[in-house]
């Protein structure tokens, strides 16, 4: 019997001991399985090197809209769309009978200015030598003499420069070409009476010996450099040719409307193969100076407030923001306070709150190819 009490009390002992065991166990894995598992992966550098294709748009070298400087009728035209035209050659001729009157009439009061002025001109002169014997000219009358002298020069002055300014007007009624280039409108037909507040010009003049490729670059690629000063581009016109065009100037500021710079890249258009206005499709191929943090684009988060990755830190979660740059395959170039070798999720979210614990599962390195 006393046998019998000891085996009850140790077996008894055994299965409070297994128990406790088994509860201390469960409570260990209740604990674990509150810590989620993440993928996560070593945040490095790499080379941002894309091409990204742009519409563009071709447009003249020098484009200028002629209007009439002075109102008059349209005596004849010279030149029609599509006639190509050369620096001063007379593009059309206006009749306005006023101007040519009044050119006239200024003509005659600077004759009469010019006659006036040698009169006084040739008596102060007679004055002058006559006064060179003593007594023969009283001091007053030269005086006189002179300043008569001086205003009708100071007045043969005045109606030639009105004379130039009539005269510039007469000018206007016959238009010149302000350069070399192809007539592209004609708004007006002779006997239309035309001014300089018509809402259209009489007629437009391009010069396309060398066209302009326009091309509004997007802000993100703004500062980053491409790799050549050539861009290769085609035309709707043609899809299947391939142009080439070199890098002239950029704007310098982004337009505040749709957030792009322009870009000018300037092409030789030799036997006018290309029209202005055509729509073109061009290709540039870019890359930064510096390396660039590279992350998938499902580690970055983007919510109403900000953008964020989650930072791995002591297994605890931490949101650090960041802006996107360029986005090259299926990843994207982040900027923030964050340095190579920082542990960040593959999968973000804004579930996961900061501080919350996590248990991070090593990924082989996304960002290497």
């Amino acid at each position: 019997m006393k046998f019998s009490h000891i085996f009850f009390l140790s077996a008894v002992t055994l299965c409070m001991l297994g128990a406790g065991c088994s509860q201390s166990n469960k409570k260990q894995k209740s604990i674990q399985s509150n810590i989620d598992s993440v993928a996560i992966f070593s945040l490095k550098k790499g080379q941002i090197n894309k091409q990204v294709t742009f519409p563009a748009e071709l447009t003249p070298v020098n484009r200028a809209e002629i209007y009439a400087k002075v109102s008059g009728y349209i005596n004849e035209f010279k030149v029609d769309i599509g006639d190509d035209v050369r620096k001063g050659e007379v593009l059309a001729i206006l009749d306005a009978p006023e101007v040519i009157s009044n050119y006239a009439q200024v003509y005659s009061d600077k004759q009469a200015a010019y006659s006036k002025y040698r009169t006084s001109l040739d008596a102060y002169k007679r004055f002058l030598k006559a006064s060179k014997v003593s007594g023969t000219i009283a001091e007053e009358e030269m005086e006189k003499s002179k300043n008569l002298m001086f205003s009708d020069s100071s007045a043969l002055e005045a109606a030639k420069s009105k004379l130039n300014a009539t005269s510039q007007l007469k000018d206007y009624l016959t238009i010149r070409a302000p350069f070399n280039g192809i007539i592209t409108q004609r708004n007006f037909d002779p006997g239309t009476l035309v001014g300089a507040n018509n809402s259209k010009p009489l007629l437009i003049i391009e010069n396309i010996e060398v066209l302009r490729l326009r091309i509004p670059v997007p802000e993100e690629y703004t500062m980053a450099i491409p790799d050549t000063s050539v861009t290769k581009f085609t035309v709707d016109a043609q899809p299947g040719k391939i142009y080439s065009a070199i890098l002239s100037r950029k704007s310098g500021s982004v337009n505040l409307v749709n957030r792009t710079e322009i870009w000018e890249y300037l092409y030789q258009n030799r036997d006018n193969q290309l029209k202005s206005g055509m729509f073109a499709t061009a290709s540039i191929r870019f890359k930064r100076e510096e390396l660039s943090f590279l992350v998938p684009e499902s580690a970055v988060v983007t919510n109403l407030e900000k953008r964020f990755v989650i930072r791995l830190k002591d297994n605890k979660a931490e949101f650090i923001d960041v802006k996107n740059g360029i986005s090259q395959d299926d990843k994207i170039e982040i900027f923030g306070k964050l340095s190579e070798g920082d542990t960040l999720l593959l999968r973000g979210t804004d579930e996961i709150k900061p501080g919350t614990k996590l248990f991070g599962k090593k990924l082989m390195n996304p960002i290497i190819r």
